[in-house]
């Protein structure tokens, strides 16, 4: 089984990169309208390069990168890119777009972008992904994230398709890709964090109208210094610190020691401003 790969945008010089960085940093810190574009433009754009010369007749499955609790960045825009997707399918006459998660128990708290390719592999090389085999028997699987700089992830992903003995049609599709080996893999967190130096850059973001949690941000603000972490949720309204709450539960990062401080001044605070309201 050998995945067709696309990729809408190949970064071959490190400081071109065919789409904007501030654009890009403020989609993997949950600037939904970003998101909306990129999802867009890459169903656009594989619609355009692939899908009108090639007759898939299966049923399509999008699968978005994996996660736990709290999606990605990735799948924000996998919704954009699967609207604009089932609107050219639907005028072709084809089933719409079916949708599957990739299931990751995940091992490690690190910044995943500033790692090179070894080390990205061992630190990945512990997760585990699960997905529903039977649900996806006789199915063209589209497996989206958002950039591929290693190819660490897309090769965990294949480990899965291998242990689940898929035989389905897979493509890999990416919005963007370091194309060029001669480029370190930490432009991923030149990119990253291109427009956000600090927590309280997110402020424009959250306030936007378009803001989506996800796990960069959540990791972000828990991982920030305390002063800056305290200063940063008495700006934030009650529906804002309770998602924060509930979500780093969901992801277990309570338990993350590192996160301790933080988390522990945001259940409180919580709290105080339940009774408060009480």
């Amino acid at each position: 089984m050998i995945p067709y790969s696309y990729s809408l945008h190949k970064i071959h010089h490190p400081k071109e990169f065919g789409f904007d960085a501030d654009d890009y940093s403020r989609f993997k810190f949950g600037d939904g309208l970003v998101a909306q574009q990129f999802g867009r433009e890459l169903a656009t754009g594989f619609i355009r390069d692939f899908l009108e010369n090639d007759d898939i007749t299966e049923q399509i499955v999008v699968i978005s990168s994996p996660y736990c609790f709290i999606p990605t960045a990735t799948f924000a825009m996998k919704d954009y890119f699967v609207y604009q997707l089932n609107h050219w399918l639907a005028e072709q006459g084809k089933p719409v777009v079916q949708e599957a998660k990739v299931h990751r128990t995940i091992t490690y708290k690190e910044d995943y972008g500033a790692l090179s390719a070894e080390d990205r592999m061992k630190l990945i090389g512990n997760d585990s992904f699960h997905i529903d085999k039977d649900f996806l028997k006789g199915k063209t699987l589209f497996f989206l994230d958002d950039i591929k700089i290693t190819g660490s992830h897309e090769r965990m992903i294949l480990k899965m398709v291998r242990e689940y003995g898929l035989k389905n049609d897979i493509f890999m599709l990416y919005f963007a890709e370091l194309a060029n080996p001669d480029i370190h893999p930490n432009i991923e967190n030149f990119l990253n964090y291109h427009c956000v130096k600090s927590v309280f850059d997110l402020d424009n973001i959250i306030e936007d109208g378009y803001f989506r949690f996800n796990t960069r941000i959540v990791k972000y603000i828990l991982n920030c210094e305390f002063n800056s972490f305290v200063t940063f949720l008495e700006r934030q309204d009650k529906d804002f610190i309770s998602s924060l709450y509930n979500l780093s539960l969901g992801n277990s990062y309570h338990e993350i020691e590192s996160y301790a401080k933080n988390f522990n001044f945001l259940k409180n605070y919580l709290n105080n401003k339940n009774y408060k309201l009480i």
